[in-house]
């Protein structure tokens, strides 16, 4: 199996490193704490799973840099709650908006992101090829994933109460969670029109 379209140990450490830059600075003087832990367990759980999965079970290059980006995403929003980040209210000043969107952007991520996941795992690990149901299966779970965690904002609401409002992010809007949800979907539908080539291209090269 080459590794010509994973990434090289070198670059992979650089990346970690940079993740965890953000990490340490996000955690210094959060906005709010329970926020803050909330929104960077992904991170926290995620990263040491890749590192441990590295050498047996290679993701390819696209997918790491994803992930990370995605990991920038939450670790920001983490830091200042969804509702405060700087460039999320500089665009709704510019733009006369009447709530910070950066988490409309985590969302659409929150789908864009597990598409290409999914994708790969569901390439690599059954019988589907590129095509209408795989299609069909990468927004399936995209959107799953993204109903999973609006439990998760739910459950969180029902134990915390209003010290959770900021890891709900809700800004007053009474159609949060279905905005959230179709952010995902649109996320996932455009992963995989914008990236399924190049993502074939770099799952040929390892091997798939």
């Amino acid at each position: 199996m080459t590794q010509v379209q994973t990434l090289t140990p070198q670059k992979g450490w650089a990346l970690t490193a940079a993740v965890m830059a953000l990490l340490i600075w996000s955690g210094v003087g959060p906005e709010d704490r329970l926020t803050w832990l909330m929104e960077v367990i992904w991170v926290l759980v995620g990263v040491p799973l890749l590192i441990a999965t590295y050498q047996r079970y290679p993701l390819t290059r696209l997918l790491y840099v994803l992930i990370a980006l995605h990991c920038a995403l939450l670790i920001v929003g983490g830091h200042y709650t969804y509702a405060k980040v700087p460039l999320g209210m500089w665009v709704q000043d510019a733009f006369d908006l009447t709530r910070n969107h950066y988490d409309r952007l985590g969302h659409f991520a929150q789908g864009f992101v597990p598409a290409i996941l999914a994708r790969e795992l569901l390439l690599r690990n059954t019988a589907l090829k590129p095509g209408g149901w795989l299609f069909y299966l990468v927004v399936a779970a995209a959107l799953s994933f993204s109903a999973f965690f609006e439990m998760i904002e739910w459950w969180a609401a029902l134990v915390w109460g209003a010290d959770a409002d900021a890891f709900l992010a809700t800004q007053g809007d009474v159609w949060d969670t279905q905005w959230d949800m179709f952010m995902a979907m649109v996320g996932a539908v455009l992963a995989q029109l914008m990236l399924a080539r190049w993502h074939d291209r770099q799952l040929f090269a390892l091997g798939k």
